[in-house]
């Protein structure tokens, strides 16, 4: 064997030991979950589907992020205390709370301007945008600085923000615009409204991250936003009271949950055929758990979440809460 050849050969071991130890990292990733009026967060190892951590102390937690490597989650509070009359609308009256898994408790609380309601972190984990839809803006909490930077109008009632692929943007839905605002990561300007289809709220982006897939709840249908037009191109009846969205491992299927009629769905999103699961009561937020193979559905009306297997759509297990139900979850590798 030549020298040439043996090189080839340790190459060709080394990418095949790091391609195996990549899918181990990522087969089992740990989720994190707040879980709103319990006023914690757990930690949930998603090979077992066991609870293994709970963190106190985050009042009425709903948003949640985790910072790419995992060291840290913020948890945006829904709870705000009431302005007086002669009070600004920019003052203080409610709370981010920076967790510390490893620690096991909260490290800070941030103070905010109106209750949180979803979260985004941006990729190299620097700044957490937060929803406030009794502000109608976005705040940015810078994690280096330890407080909040910005400050951005987006619309009326703003209710879910995602990051473009690049992490150039990020897009911010409002419900009571009836559409969709795309802010810039750098400047923290709106550069346009999308359309959105009526009163939009939860979304996921496409695998190309070419299309926003919106939930629009009282119309009980999903909306396939173009990034590049800006327009809604196509949109499917789902159900009543549409909620929770994510899209699977295979970046073809859209998971929805419809509480109003009690059903989870699987979207095929090239051909538009849908298959279905009665699940109750009232099926609420939900995340694919990537390289697991399940997708997490909570329920609105119990404290519990759902394990489905994302291929058949068969319940495989169930997660017993401590309390309250679960919201935004942080999916994190290992």
């Amino acid at each position: 064997m030549s020298r040439k050849t043996n090189e080839r050969g340790l190459q060709l071991a080394g990418v095949i030991a790091l391609s195996l130890i990549t899918l181990v990292l990522y087969a089992n990733p740990r989720v994190y979950i707040p879980l709103g009026e319990g006023n914690m967060v757990i930690a949930v190892d998603s090979k077992t589907d066991k609870i293994i951590a709970q963190y106190p102390g985050t009042k009425e937690a709903h948003g949640l992020v985790a910072t790419p490597d995992g060291e840290y989650l913020v948890a945006g509070s829904l709870f705000e205390t009431p302005l007086k009359p002669n009070e600004p609308k920019d003052k203080a009256n409610s709370k981010l709370y920076l967790v510390h898994p490893a620690h096991g408790h909260v490290m800070s609380v941030i103070p905010v301007a109106g209750s949180t309601h979803h979260q985004a972190i941006t990729p190299d984990g620097r700044y957490v945008l937060s929803t406030h839809i009794s502000r109608g803006e976005l705040s940015v909490y810078d994690m280096k600085q330890n407080k909040i930077v910005k400050r951005v109008k987006t619309g009326l009632a703003p209710n879910y923000a995602v990051i473009s692929k690049d992490g150039t943007k990020v897009y911010v839905t409002n419900t009571g615009s009836n559409n969709i605002a795309e802010i810039d990561l750098k400047t923290w300007k709106v550069l346009r409204t999308l359309e959105s289809g009526p009163g939009p709220e939860h979304m996921v982006l496409s695998k190309d991250g070419k299309t926003l897939y919106v939930t629009n709840p009282f119309a009980g249908k999903v909306s396939f936003v173009s990034i590049a037009s800006g327009k809604v191109t196509k949109d499917y009846k789902i159900g009543s009271n549409l909620h929770g969205i994510d899209l699977a491992d295979d970046g073809v299927t859209l998971f929805l949950s419809s509480k109003g009629d009690n059903k989870f769905v699987a979207l095929d999103t090239k051909t538009g055929k849908m298959r279905q699961k009665k699940l109750e009561p009232a099926p609420y937020h939900l995340n694919t758990i990537s390289g697991s193979g399940k997708v997490y559905v909570s329920s609105r009306k119990k404290s519990i979440i759902w394990v489905l297997d994302q291929k058949t759509l068969k319940t495989v297990n169930t997660i017993k809460l401590p309390a309250g139900a679960a919201h935004q979850m942080a999916i994190v590798p290992r």
